[in-house]
């Protein structure tokens, strides 16, 4: 039985130390069958926008499919996505299937014979952006940065520049990019980021 999970944000640079170990190959260039957009904060972030499945909006995005070792099993596969998500590797906790799942609550969600697999597995989590504009997400970013997610690489700039470099794109991206380097009057979005890294080292002379 083959499985893979369908990455399409940090997930592909940062598979994290459960998934890593288990990956055998590699599928680049895959659309997703579901629309895409950062339309989400995360907490983990200090508030970042991410990349999240949409109602409404968004467009399908090129991802990269992670293929398991076959030693992996459904259930197991489900878990140790899961855990990724929510930040809790090697904690030895289970997934549970939710009938009604609040937006807030982590799915796994199963595509059946995908891309020449039997099972591919992606996580969705609802929106939580009111108001979801360029500049909205520039906000969130810039703030972001300017937090200890920041320190980590964990901020809004950080996983822009990231999903950038993976090649997604979403109706909204351009214009949010745009955005933050107007807000952050820079060219570049690492320029951004050094302009927020010398505003911290001048509050801390």
């Amino acid at each position: 039985m083959k499985i893979g999970i369908l990455a399409y944000g940090s997930l592909i640079e940062d598979p994290g130390i459960e998934i890593e170990p288990l990956i055998t190959e590699k599928i680049s260039n895959v659309e997703t069958p579901f629309p895409v957009e950062f339309a989400r904060t995360s907490k983990t972030r200090d508030g970042a926008p991410t990349l999240v499945p949409v109602e409404s909006g968004g467009s399908s995005v090129t991802g990269t499919i992670l293929v398991l070792d076959g030693s992996v099993d459904l259930d197991e596969a489900k878990n140790i996505l899961w855990r990724r998500e929510r930040r809790i590797e090697n904690s030895g906790k289970v997934y549970q299937e939710v009938v009604n799942p609040s937006p807030n609550k982590v799915i796994v969600e199963v595509l059946e014979n995908f891309n020449h697999l039997d099972y591919v597995l992606y996580t969705k989590i609802g929106a939580n952006i009111e108001g979801l504009t360029a500049e909205r997400l520039a906000d969130l970013a810039i703030e972001s940065a300017r937090m200890k997610a920041g320190e980590k690489e964990e901020d809004g700039i950080s996983y822009l520049i990231s999903v950038k470099r993976q090649g997604i794109k979403t109706p909204l991206m351009e214009h949010y990019e745009q955005a933050l380097l107007n807000k952050m009057a820079v060219k570049t979005l690492d320029e951004a980021l050094e302009r927020i890294n010398t505003e911290k080292q001048k509050k801390l002379l």
